[in-house]
Parts: C-alpha cells; structure tokens; sequence
C-alpha cells in the first residue's frame, strides 16, 4: 500500500485528472473517485463513467462512497461489485451541509445504527476491501468513540482520520489530542489527513504520529502535483522544476479536453479549477487573472504569465 494518497476533491479529480497526474509524476499514489451516492435509487452516469473509464487503468483507484443508512450503503457497494469494485471506500467524514443535512458523511459518525451496519456490510462482502474516511465527529471531537467500537470489530484496509468536526470545515485547529488517542485505540491501520501542503509538513506528521501508516492529501496535491512524487525520491524540486512538470501536466490534460469537449467555453470551464488551489505556487498575479479568464485566449494569455513574477 501507497504511503501517500490522493484524497478526492469533487470538480477536480476526476479520471482525466487522475490519469494525467500519474503519467506526468509517476509516483505509487493511492487515487480515490469524488464520492458516489445514490440518485433516484441507482448511481448517477457520470460516476459509472467516471468509476469505469479507461483512464484508470494506469494507476490504482478506488471509488468512495456515501450513504445515510443501511440500505443506500448496501445498494452502492452492490452497485460497484457488480461494475468489478475490489477496493471500496467509505465516505463518513464530508463535512458540507448539503450532505450532512441529509444523514450522510460527518452525520453517520455518531449514529449506532449506522456503525452497525457498516460492521454488517463489511462482514458480509469478504471479497471486497473496505476502508474509512470519517472526521472525530459532526459537532463534538468525541463523537468518533461512539462508532469507533464498530469499526473496531471488523478487519479494514485503514482508517483515514480528520482531526476536525465537520461544523469546523477546513478552518481552525486541528486537535492532535483526539487524532492521538484515536490512533492509540483504532485495531486498524490509520492515516492522516489534513492541513498537508509541503513536504516539511509530511515530515512533521510522521514524526508526530510514527504509528501512522499513511498520509491522505487533497489541497496540497492539487496545489502542488509533485508533492507526493517529491516524498516519494527524498528530493525537494525548486520552484521553476515544479512549475514547469505542473505545467507540462496541466498541457496533457488541456490536449485531452480540447479533444472531447465541445467548445472553447466547456474547455475553459473544465480546465480553470486546475489552479484553484495552487495561488502560492504559480503567484497571485497569474492566480487572479486565470480565475478571471472569459475566453480561450485570455485564459493562454493568463496561464503565460505564470513564472513570470
């Protein structure tokens, strides 16, 4: 198993995406699939198409999912076993209101009767490997003893732990404390997850927590895609070596959509987010005007610039 894993962000690391960031760094990530859930009692197309597509086939990829009770969680892992899911994830940690609202995600954490069923689940699907993304809770950072017992009766690949509540979102302190006395309780392998952006950070982690036997990352590989590659070969890229791989990457994918996309304004939509969170990589001045980009044009005229300050 990777030590490093590329946590799925929704509007960003689909299988192009995903596909592209292999063949540019090339280093033994984990991918993970945005979270699929039920819509009107089956999967959505664009899950399938993203679960099944021929992009996948170059790197490892494991579809997530989310659920809010016993019965969506057992239509969905059926659901994947039948399109040839080995490796399913378990999406108890999402911390937006639109899901949380409705039962799933962050909400599942503190409700026994969902812990129970993911026991059960889990239990009934041996040929299936199972893992966990959750937080320590929705509200209270004590939430995560209640299912904890549960997941703790069951054989996972690995727990990946959030030390925020879900009411936190991304902002305010993480609490090492409870990641620590989780990690001390848990029977199963546990990864971090959280605030990881450089490789000092990673280094920081590990001597933190040595017991851990992963690192999920979202934001930080998408602001810089070489991170995981960097931690990987021990070698620290300078500033123009990153930009320029990044770029490259960025070349790969933009070929990609300009060949099955239709229109300049789908294109650029599609590929803007590719620098989302990579303001401190590429420099506010191209950073802005990318975000600004109406056209085709402006947008090659933007992503110029990058490098440049």
């Amino acid at each position: 198993m990777s030590f490093i894993h590329f946590a799925p962000v929704q509007g960003h690391t689909d299988a192009p995406y995903r596909h592209f960031h292999h063949n540019s760094y090339n280093s033994p990530l984990t991918y993970y699939t945005p979270f699929i859930r039920l819509e009107k009692d089956g999967l959505r197309s664009r899950d399938i198409k993203d679960f099944t597509s021929s992009l996948n086939d170059s790197s490892h990829v494991v579809p997530q999912i989310i659920f809010r009770d016993k019965t969506e969680l057992n239509t969905l892992v059926k659901a994947l076993a039948d399109l040839g899911a080995t490796e399913i994830n378990l999406n108890m940690g999402c911390p937006f209101p639109l899901q949380t609202g409705h039962g799933r995600g962050a909400a599942t954490i503190s409700n026994p009767n969902i812990g129970e069923a993911v026991a059960d689940t889990v239990s009934n699907n041996p040929d299936i490997h199972f893992s966990v993304k959750m937080r320590l809770g929705y509200a209270d950072p004590n939430e995560w003893k209640i299912l904890l017992p549960f997941l703790n009766s069951i054989s996972l690949r690995h727990i990946t732990l959030h030390p925020r509540v879900a009411k936190q979102q991304y902002g305010g302190d993480v609490n090492y404390e409870c990641f620590d006395e989780f990690l001390k309780e848990s029977v199963n392998p546990v990864l971090y997850n959280g605030d990881v952006k450089t490789l000092e950070d990673i280094e920081d982690i590990k001597n933190r927590f040595p017991e851990i036997s992963g690192i999920m990352i979202a934001r930080g590989l998408l602001g810089r895609p070489s991170l995981a590659d960097e931690w990987e070969r021990r070698t620290e890229l300078s500033r123009e070596e990153r930009l320029e791989k990044m770029l490259n990457f960025h070349t790969d994918l933009l070929d990609y959509y300009n060949e099955t996309l239709c229109g300049e304004s789908q294109v650029v939509a599609k590929i803007k987010p590719f620098w989302e969170y990579a303001e401190n990589e590429i420099g506010r001045k191209a950073w802005k005007a990318i975000k600004k980009a109406g056209n085709i044009a402006k947008y090659h005229s933007a992503v110029a610039m990058i490098g440049r300050d």
